[in-house]
This record gives structure tokens, C-alpha cells and sequence, in this order.
């Protein structure tokens, strides 16, 4: 069984930019975030014994065609931000593109890349399409929550906590205790998470509600998202009381539920793609081989050098297990056990 390191490397990266100090240059925050994020993803290889290292790089989603307004707030923002915002954001996509290169090309790393998919599609497809084996997802990005189950579980590099549908530890091993109610921190059914979701929408992605204004619990007038949830395998009087229901947006259009859940559950849903995108996950994925690059040590001293990483580069010896782990296929696996046999 492998056990495969995950990691949503624009979410890494930009996280690591996120936490460096305003009065930093920007060189100095770009090596800084290269630091975190290569040590980041080190540490967790190492602290859950991972066998090969996956990324997922972003492309230009399928989404945005399949639902226009899709992140149309980002390309506000964006458009609305000084020249110094946009030439660190200029630079900053430069130093990820240069990291990305250097697994692809130099190491025995496997790059999941199609420019019509997000590495939440790539990250969702390569764990679908390996279901014996063990996943760590490294992000901070809730949406994974969806993924987790026995064998899938998420590691937040920054606040330093894995989530498991068991419960949340802490770098130690230990629960992470809630400071509210002073009671162990848990993840909801995933399932649950999802359905809320798809219900609510996704603001920071600008997917507008399919139910504005719904309770988590209902009334005696209103069935509630956990009503809804509870009947949505028997599809009873909840379930279609809950799907029917018709509201009137700022436009004066109106809107059922039930259409705009079916939307939201595309766009949020993991493994609910259209059939077109499920197919370019799935080619994607199945044609990954195994890598056997020549001089991956020199190459990564060749990066660490660009971008002035002095400890990792005297460190670098303690990255050539990650770096130079290649991908065994399950069909080559399967060929070495029979004809060993």
C-alpha cells in the first residue's frame, strides 16, 4: 500500500506570502515563502512516513465557462489593485512557476497539470483512482473536508493540525481542544459538509447560495439543511418540501432551489463533474508514469541558489528520499507480484 503526500501547491505557496512580514523586500518574501513551503511539505513527508509525492497545479477552470460569475470577484479585485500589489503578484507566480518546474522536470515528482482543471479536481481524481492506497491532502483549504474518510486525511501546514474524520490532532498527536467549549475540535460527516455547502454556496469562489437565508435547523413552518439531509436518501416529504421551495433574487428572478442546488453541486461536488471533465480527470491521472531523473540533488541546489535558500541547501541531502521517490503504477505492482510467482 503507498501512502501518497498531496500537495495544493498554489494554496501552499500562498499562504507561506501571506504570513511573511510587510517590511520585508519582496525577494526576501518570496525566498521565504519557497522556505515554508519546501519545509512544509518536507515535514509532513517525513512526520507520516509518505512514500511519493503528489502536486496538483492550477489551471484555467472549466468552471468559469460552466458558471460565469465563478471567482469573477478575484478578477475585480485583481483589476483593482496598485502596481506594486500586481508586481508582487507578478513575481510571486514567476518564483511557483520556477518550483512547479523543478518537480516536473528535475525530480522523481509527480506534477498533475491540465489547463481546464483546478488541483482541487486533480487532488480529487487521483484519490478516487486510488482507493487502497493512504492520502495526506496538504492545504489549508476546507473544501477537502469533503475528501476525508479512513484513508484520506488533511494536514493545515499553518496552524500545524491534521484533520481526520476522527477528530483533529495537533503536531504532537494530541486532540486539539476547542477554547470555547474546552471539548475535543471535530470534523462533521463529510457528507454533511458537502450537502451545507452546496446548499450555502461558496462566497470566497462567488457561487451564490441555492437557499438564501436557510437555517441549519428548521421550524414548524421550514424544513432546515439537517432535515433536508436526513431525508435526502428516502426523498420524502423533507427532502422535496426543502428542494421546492421558490425565492426571488435582487433581479426579480425567480429561482427553485432545486435548480440552483443541482448548479452548486457541480461546481462544489468533488466527483459530481460533468461527464466531459470526469473524463479529462481520469486521463489525466491514468497517465501518470514513473520518473527516473538524473541528478536531482544538483538540480535542487541549482533552485535553492536562485533563490538564496541557505539552510535548505545545507540541508539539502535530507530531500533526496522525497525528491527521488518515484510513482509505482498499480499495473507495475501487480506485473512484479505475478511474475514473481
Amino acid at each position: 500500500m503507498a501512502k501518497y503526500l498531496i500537495i495544493d501547491v498554489a494554496n501552499s505557496f500562498f499562504r507561506a506570502m501571506h504570513v511573511t512580514s510587510r517590511a520585508s523586500s519582496l525577494e526576501e518574501k518570496v525566498a521565504f515563502s519557497l522556505h515554508l513551503t519546501l519545509n512544509g511539505i518536507h515535514a509532513a513527508w517525513c512526520d507520516n512516513s509518505a512514500t511519493h509525492l503528489v502536486l496538483a497545479e492550477e489551471g484555467r477552470s472549466w468552471r468559469k465557462d460552466f458558471y460565469p460569475p465563478y471567482k469573477a470577484n478575484r478578477a475585480v479585485k485583481r483589476a483593482t489593485s496598485t502596481v506594486k500589489e500586481q508586481e508582487e503578484l507578478k513575481i510571486s507566480l514567476e518564483a511557483l512557476s520556477d518550483l512547479l518546474t523543478l518537480f516536473r522536470e528535475k525530480t522523481n515528482v509527480t506534477v498533475l497539470q491540465h489547463p481546464r482543471l483546478e488541483a482541487d479536481d486533480l487532488i480529487a481524481g487521483w484519490i478516487q483512482h486510488h482507493p487502497n492506497d493512504e492520502h495526506l491532502i496538504y492545504s489549508s483549504d476546507t473544501d477537502f473536508h469533503q475528501l476525508l474518510a479512513n484513508n484520506v486525511h488533511q494536514y493545515d501546514g499553518v496552524a500545524q493540525e491534521l484533520h481526520t474524520i476522527n477528530g483533529i490532532l495537533n503536531y504532537k498527536g494530541q486532540l486539539v481542544i476547542d477554547k470555547k467549549t474546552k471539548l475535543p475540535k471535530t470534523i462533521p460527516d463529510p457528507e454533511y459538509i458537502l450537502f451545507e455547502k452546496i446548499v450555502r454556496g461558496d462566497p470566497t469562489d462567488n457561487i451564490f447560495s441555492a437557499y438564501p437565508g436557510v437555517r441549519s435547523n428548521g421550524t414548524k413552518t421550514k424544513t432546515g439543511i439537517k432535515e433536508a439531509f436526513a431525508d435526502r436518501k428516502t426523498k420524502g416529504f423533507d427532502f422535496n418540501n426543502f428542494m421546492l421551495q421558490r425565492w426571488v433574487d435582487h433581479n426579480n428572478v425567480e429561482h427553485k432551489v432545486y435548480d440552483d442546488f443541482q448548479r452548486n453541486k457541480i461546481l462544489i461536488d468533488l466527483s459530481a463533474q460533468p461527464t466531459d471533465i470526469r473524463a479529462i480527470i481520469d486521463e489525466t491521472v491514468k497517465n501518470v508514469t514513473a520518473k527516473h531523473m538524473p541528478m536531482i540533488g544538483v538540480h535542487f541546489l541549482k533552485f535553492c541558489g536562485k533563490y538564496a535558500l541557505l539552510k535548505i541547501s545545507e540541508n539539502s541531502a535530507n530531500f533526496g528520499i522525497m525528491l527521488n521517490s518515484s510513482y509505482q503504477p498499480v499495473r507495475s505492482i501487480l506485473n512484479e507480484s505475478s511474475e514473481g510467482n
